[in-house]
């Protein structure tokens, strides 16, 4: 049975219809070398937007307050500013054709102003659903009937009275802050009330949303691409494992995603872009029970982890799709031309115990079908993400191979 959720007090509500309504928007040039597009952001999502817009022909300008940023050392230009900040804002609305976003923490307010003079992809009320575990529950349950997949049963814990009021049937579950929470940041295992009562107090009190915990046997990810008229793409289906709440693994085509399994998340995922009325790249994370049956659990609005083998193993990756979509131009082929599997790399590979070491780059790109992305970042610490290799092999279990030898080289556990 699906548990009611309750507004957050003093919360805005999102007009969920008036997502999907169609927009008038001035045109956006082209592709040429004088058009510039804006990135929000100056993470590595924002750098490998960066190389796939330059070379397409366009100049990037981000905007990030850290002057040393992954996006900022290959960009034309960096603007070191907040993300609030009016000034450097209006100078992104008069260098930029179109502005996207790199992460989804960018204060939706900001992305408002600039889409009140350029054309803006995702924009700030899709970002707003996705910023909100409230919203986003919101929104899932409200385009059920067309998704055909619903959400994990769950509940609001905004207050000690919403603790007691739990019923047995949300536990044993995971307790997740409303906002902010990434990478299995600001999530907690509970098994009885007064786990959640304690981690409630641990989080600081902060709204949460309690999600039953389900019998999960994998997990997938559906990285779908929607234009401006309404047409949109969807990749192949991404498997994807998880170590301490960060991805480890994305393997595609999914081992274990049976092809029923794969249109119904497709179909699902069509759906929920349209419904959201959504510009750009979008992804939509799915549990897959023991049962074969599928839930929503959470998307991500932009370019996203599991659909960083696209660059190496299909026609058009994720960040030339965003391009695509920002410039109006029409959107690529989303064919895979070769199995892959994606290793995330974290900054816990440059040390053996407390000793400092520089991994083996050598012998990793010697391997068969190795790709490897570094990210640009100077500081490797345990449970960064660094970079990440993708290994295209003519069959699966070859590109597995390889995995598993990547892993000896750098000394992470298979």
């Amino acid at each position: 049975m699906m548990t009611d959720i309750v507004s957050q007090p003093g919360q805005g509500g999102i007009d969920f219809a008036a997502l999907s309504e169609p927009q008038l928007l001035p045109a956006v040039p082209a592709a040429n070398p004088a058009t510039w597009l804006g990135v929000m952001g100056g993470g590595q999502l924002g750098r490998m937007f960066a190389q796939a817009a330059q070379a397409m022909g366009y100049q990037v300008a981000v905007l990030e307050p850290s002057d040393d940023c992954p996006a900022g050392q290959v960009a034309q230009r960096l603007l070191n500013a907040g993300y609030t900040d009016a000034a450097a804002l209006d100078e992104l609305v008069a260098q930029c054709a179109a502005v996207t976003t790199e992460f989804e923490n960018v204060p939706a307010d900001s992305l408002a102003r600039l889409a009140q003079q350029i054309f803006v992809a995702p924009n700030a009320a899709g970002v707003s659903v996705a910023q909100d575990r409230i919203l986003e529950k919101r929104f899932f349950m409200s385009c059920a009937e067309k998704s055909g997949v619903l959400p994990a049963p769950h509940k609001v814990i905004a207050s000690t009275d919403d603790i007691d009021a739990i019923g047995d049937e949300l536990l044993p579950g995971i307790l997740k802050t409303v906002r902010m929470g990434y990478d299995g940041k600001g999530q907690v295992r509970v098994a009885s009330r007064e786990d959640v009562r304690a981690a409630f107090d641990g989080m600081g009190q902060v709204t949460c949303l309690l999600e039953k915990m389900l019998p999960l046997a994998y997990e997938v990810s559906v990285l779908t691409v929607r234009g401006v008229d309404g047409q949109s793409v969807v990749y192949p289906i991404a498997e994807n494992v998880h170590r301490d709440g960060i991805l480890f693994t994305t393997t595609v085509p999914g081992p274990n995603v049976s092809g029923v399994c794969a249109k119904k998340a497709q179909d699902a995922a069509t759906a929920i872009v349209a419904e959201l009325g959504y510009v750009g790249v979008l992804c939509i994370e799915f549990f897959v029970l023991a049962d074969g049956s599928l839930v929503v659990n959470e998307m991500a609005p932009r370019p996203h982890n599991s659909g960083h083998y696209t660059m190496d193993a299909c026609i058009t990756s994720q960040f030339a799709q965003q391009v695509r979509a920002m410039a109006r131009l029409p959107l690529g082929d989303v064919r895979q031309h070769s199995p892959a599997v994606m290793l995330n790399i974290l900054g816990d590979v440059w040390f053996d115990g407390d000793t400092y070491r520089e991994p083996a780059w050598d012998k990793v790109v010697a391997l068969p079908g190795a790709c490897l992305h570094l990210y640009g970042k100077d500081d490797p610490r345990p449970g960064r993400k660094m970079g990440h290799v993708t290994f295209v092999a003519p069959t699966l279990e070859q590109a597995q191979q390889q995995l598993q030898a990547a892993c000896t080289i750098l000394g992470i556990a298979p």
